[in-house]
């Protein structure tokens, strides 16, 4: 349900501003902030290994069923992949921003997306987390994130929306594609600022991928490969993405709350030791992350308790659960905003003819 921000007077916003300051200078003291070269080094290198390993053994194994094994493991390394160049786009591997966009172009061509297209999208977000209007990750034709948005379906999409609960996790399965298809239609018109690096390496991309699926394997077992490598990647990317936010409270004005509450308000973490870790690819401390993009993915399981604990001593709400539970929120939400036209459709009682 959509929520309105607080309205602070001035000697509160001012209270609000240095809130984050004292949390970003604690941070900053413990050293949060600083770089992890040798962390990257280790985990770039041990992912493009196992990608190497995974083409290895797509090679050898030829044309069989089998290869739909091979098509979730690289629906597991493409998310992997795609973590890292979420990270090198918020600047947390190298010191430049000139090293992490080179770094982000060749982790975004190896998994055929567009990472100037997505910087641009996913910045719009961090900006503005759960504000209708202007965060674009609850801006999706076929959902209603708030009651708002499901008051102007129609046709299609308001079937979708209406029954979205039940068909959130369906829909993930054409996540992959709909990433795909972003990033050639955002280079396409010309809305990357990389225009023709990125065409190059979304035609090679995509090139490579569909001459090696067809030269190895027979069409049926290819068509069938891509079908579970496509799908299953999207669900992970969704199913990492989506608990995050989806759920916790959305915005309509523009008024807005200082920095620290807006993100912290409308972010959620995921409880979990360190394959949860490895597994969403940091996205589980959604919080830190929001307060500080920058810092590097293997510091924030260390900032989250100090995060947890100045939130508390200033009676911000941080919200924390398993990862199942993250799940029910994401779709008891979705239940809820599509409400409206639930109760739209439902026939009128009491009345006879």
């Amino acid at each position: 349900m959509a929520t309105s921000p607080v309205n602070l007077d001035a000697g509160a916003r001012a209270r609000s501003r240095n809130d984050f300051g004292e949390l970003a200078r604690l941070v900053r003291s413990e050293g949060l902030l600083d770089r992890r070269h040798g962390y990257y080094a280790v985990k770039i290198s041990l992912t493009l290994l196992a990608l190497v390993g995974g083409c290895v053994a797509f090679a050898v194994l030829g044309d069989s069923w089998w290869q739909l094994v091979t098509a979730v493991f690289f629906a597991v390394m493409f998310a992997q992949i795609a973590f890292l160049g979420h990270d090198a786009g918020h600047n947390q591997i190298f010191r430049t921003g000139r090293a992490n966009d080179r770094a982000g172009y060749a982790f975004g061509a190896l998994v055929g997306m567009s990472y100037g297209w997505w910087m641009g999208k996913h910045s719009r977000h961090h900006a503005n987390p759960n504000h209708e209007g202007d965060d674009p990750d609850i801006d999706i034709p076929l959902l209603a994130f708030t009651r708002g948005q499901s008051a102007g379906k129609s046709g299609f999409v308001r079937w979708t929306s209406k029954h979205q609960a039940w068909l959130f996790f369906p829909l993930l399965f054409l996540e992959g594609l709909s990433l795909h298809w972003a990033g050639i239609r955002a280079v396409w018109r010309g809305e990357v600022e990389a225009r023709r690096l990125e065409a190059v390496s979304l035609a090679v991309h995509f090139g490579a991928y569909l001459a090696a699926v067809f030269v190895v394997l027979s069409p049926p077992v290819a068509v069938a490969f891509i079908a579970v490598h496509q799908g299953l990647w999207g669900v992970y990317m969704g199913c990492s993405f989506a608990p995050g936010h989806k759920g916790m409270p959305t915005f309509t004005d523009k008024k807005q709350l200082d920095f620290l509450r807006k993100q912290v308000l409308t972010s959620r973490n995921i409880r979990g030791g360190r394959w949860v870790d490895f597994a969403l690819g940091g996205l589980n401390f959604q919080i830190e992350h929001h307060l500080f993009p920058a810092m590097p993915r293997a510091n924030l399981r260390r900032a989250q308790p100090l995060v947890r604990e100045f939130c508390a001593g200033r009676g911000i709400d941080y919200a924390q659960c398993g990862l199942l539970k993250t799940y029910y929120y994401v779709l008891r939400h979705l239940h809820d905003a599509s409400e409206p036209l639930r109760e739209k459709s439902a026939p009128a009682r009491g009345v006879t003819r």
